[in-house]
């Protein structure tokens, strides 16, 4: 039986992947201490881990999960996008969330549904059960900015656009065609078509949260706020973080952490491409050879290479653990053991950034692992792979001016040179160039944990939000009461009959009003 006033929920379903559960976990965390709220995290298990199993038992007993049944895939090619892939894996999944909500509706009182990116195929759903439904972009303002204009900037026009165009989105640096995939633009793409849908959810919102803040996005954030013409209103909750440690961290990372304890302050590069970025053989053998030319500390976290699209990783990173080292240029680990630490497969990244010994971080620009370097203050060498992480590189390069990029990134063979890896390692380590961003990016901390503190523009913005899902809460009850009365009096004049006088179907319809209002 429910309680009397059962506290408000909130349910939040992050897709699939360990990078997207990791934001949606931890706000789902920030609202249950800081904001008085339960929640539940609907998961999927067919890229469940231990990391993730961790993640969800770390967090506080406000926050419980549920795991909906596993989706089959195998009718999919193997070469399917990522982008396809995942939101196919939702749209199966329907069936059994909406199972799932009905249950938690019978016993609690779910003020909010939020999703991420990929979720947009389930708002209907959220809407039809009467709950008030937020976006939660994991990413940033700038991407917010390219998702909501791609209607304008493509859609309404004829043909595709031109490849060679630089997009300028309001508030944003410009953006270059090699900043942004080609399937972003072309009409004839999944991927568009799915991009296109989705900045179109954004307008059928409650709400549009967003892990960023505005000393670091300012011109982009205020210009997407002040939208105007009926918008979903936008909060900037950001940056959250993970600051679990999980039964992993704590059985390997060990050996990093002695080896950086070792290490001179901010002497060490750190380079990760997150949970399922990989390099080609090509390209892994000039990093590790681009590494040893610079002359500085290092602590590589490295994979097994694949030489096919670096996003296939992200379904497949479950590879062998024979001779994991055995691809590296030979001798180069042996050279290398005086200055420089290569783990196969993981490392702790919070841990290791946080660490003293770290002065900088070769990224992948995936956008937990920027959030996690600026609160750090470890300035970045940027390295996207796919997805949005081109247009956080730009960002983190041109418009923040807290992270510097290879001279050479595009050439014929998309193989960064051995020399330009030097060079720019050099520069962040050592040079003028990483004196200026190192400088910016302190700064750029200081305003994060402003953000993040009791009185700060995160911790206000999530308050605001709460008030919010209250208020469309109720809206929603009354409309679904509303609902309810006039498929009761269709109901009673059904039964009455035709021959039945009106006021006997009035003292009928009273009655039953008062049995439901009683229920």
């Amino acid at each position: 039986m429910a309680e009397a006033n059962p506290k408000a929920h909130v349910v939040l379903l992050p897709s699939p992947g360990i990078g997207h559960l990791t934001p949606l976990a931890t706000l789902a965390k920030r609202l249950v201490l800081n904001h008085d709220l339960s929640a539940t995290i609907i998961t999927f298990s067919d890229l469940s881990s231990g990391i993730q199993q961790s993640l969800l038992s770390s967090l506080p007993n406000g926050v419980t999960s549920v795991s909906l049944p596993a989706i089959p895939l195998d009718d999919l090619p193997i070469n399917t996008h990522i982008v396809t892939r995942l939101s196919i894996m939702i749209s199966r999944s329907v069936p059994f969330l909406r199972e799932t909500l009905l249950a938690l509706q019978k016993t609690r009182r779910i003020v909010a549904y939020i999703i991420d990116h990929f979720g947009g195929e389930t708002l209907s759903l959220a809407s039809e059960l009467g709950i008030p439904r937020y976006i939660f972009g994991t990413t940033n303002f700038f991407y917010l900015s390219f998702l909501l204009n791609l209607p304008s900037l493509y859609h309404d026009k004829p043909g595709n656009h031109n490849p060679n165009q630089v997009l300028f989105l309001p508030g944003c640096t410009p953006l270059h065609p090699k900043d942004y995939s080609r399937s972003c633009i072309d009409k004839n793409s999944k991927v568009f078509q799915w991009m296109l849908r989705h900045s179109k959810h954004h307008d059928q919102v409650d709400g549009i949260m967003v892990n960023s803040f505005e000393a670091m996005e300012g011109g982009t954030a205020r210009f997407l706020k002040e939208r105007g013409n009926g918008k979903p209103p936008i909060f900037s909750i950001g940056p959250l973080t993970c600051d679990s440690r999980s039964d992993k961290s704590q059985v390997e990372s060990g050996l990093c952490l002695r080896w950086l304890d070792q290490q001179p302050g901010r002497s060490v590069l750190f380079i990760a491409f997150g949970s399922g970025g990989m390099l080609s053989f090509k390209q892994t053998k000039e990093m590790a050879l681009g590494l040893e030319m610079s002359g500085q500390r290092f602590l590589w976290v490295v994979r097994k290479p694949v030489d096919a699209d670096a996003s296939s990783a992200y379904f497949n990173h479950r590879h062998g653990k024979n001779n994991p080292l055995g691809f590296l240029p030979e001798g180069f680990v042996e050279r290398m053991k005086e200055k420089g630490m290569v783990v196969p497969s993981w490392a702790p990244q919070e841990e290791i950034l946080a660490h003293g010994a770290i002065g900088g971080f070769l990224s992948h620009c995936g956008w937990n692992s920027t959030l996690e370097s600026i609160i750090n203050g470890v300035p970045m060498i940027t390295w996207p792979l796919y997805s949005e992480q081109p247009m956080n590189a730009v960002m983190l390069v041109e418009g923040a001016k807290v992270a510097l990029r290879p001279t050479v990134m595009n050439n014929d063979d998309q193989v960064v040179g051995k020399e330009a890896i030097a060079d720019v390692v050099k520069d962040l380590m050592e040079g003028e160039g990483g004196k200026d961003v190192r400088r910016r990016m302190h700064e750029l901390k200081e305003a994060a944990m402003k953000a993040v503190g009791a009185n700060g523009s995160s911790n206000k913005a999530l308050a605001q939000m709460g008030s919010r899902c209250e208020i469309r809460s109720e809206i929603n009850g009354g409309k679904r009461q509303q609902r309810l009365t006039e498929r009761e009096v269709a109901g009673v004049g059904l039964a009455v009959g035709v021959t039945s006088s009106a006021a006997a179907n009035r003292a009928r319809l009273s009655e039953r009003r008062a049995e439901v209002m009683v229920e």
